[in-house]
């Protein structure tokens, strides 16, 4: 079934390239196919759904943009995202409760500079530590990102796959809120050539847990 869904929205994407519509319609296409993506991305499959639970959804935006990885970002954005958190196979946990353990965390989201928004869909598996409420917790993982636009004015992040590097802390608010700060560096890794530039967003983040 995600395959399928996978599938028929890059099927409409290319529909759309080769019947020459307007930039509206594309636009409309483009986010039509990425939202299927995000759906074909954040849904489990129905054998695994024992092993891939999921645990929270959340907001995110963006709130600085201090450089930590690469080369400075010549221009300056925006980004706002809805995630997902799901629970992976393995787990540990210790006699004091502690746990450490993996994620999948999924998003979908705008982000918008130099004048130009993007469609913005990830996934990315994480190692997580985590009490043993599971309220207060620190990630960090490598995953895969797809924007629906690359080229926004000085800054070309070379194509629309990218590499992730997260890196997140969550405190808690209350039994099933948490507020938390995350770290986000996209990058091709070179794939695309020479010239071009990813972004470190630093991200403010509200999460409720189920």
């Amino acid at each position: 079934m995600r395959a399928a869904t996978a599938s028929a929205a890059l099927a409409a994407a290319r529909r759309c390239a080769a019947s020459g519509q307007t930039s509206r319609g594309k636009a409309a296409v483009e986010f039509l196919a990425l939202v299927l993506l995000a759906g074909a991305v954040g849904a489990p499959l129905p054998g695994a759904a024992a092993e891939l639970d999921l645990l929270a959804v959340g907001m995110r935006a963006r709130v600085g943009e201090k450089r930590v990885l690469g080369e400075a970002q010549p221009e300056s954005f925006r980004a706002y995202d809805l995630s997902a958190q799901f629970r992976l196979p393995w787990q540990h946990a210790w006699p004091s409760g502690w746990h450490l353990g993996s994620r999948l965390i999924t998003t979908a989201g705008l982000m918008r500079g130099a004048g130009k928004t993007a469609l913005v869909v990830s996934a990315t598996p994480v190692a997580v530590l985590s009490s043993a409420s599971a309220r207060t917790s620190v990630d960090i993982g490598l995953g895969l990102a797809l924007l629906s636009e690359h080229r926004f004015a000085q800054q070309d992040y070379g194509g629309p796959l990218q590499g992730t590097l997260t890196f997140g802390v969550t405190l808690p608010l209350g039994r099933q809120l948490g507020l938390g700060y995350r770290f986000v560096h996209y990058s091709d890794a070179g794939a695309y050539g020479r010239g071009t530039i990813g972004a470190d967003f630093h991200m403010i983040e509200l999460v409720h847990r189920f």
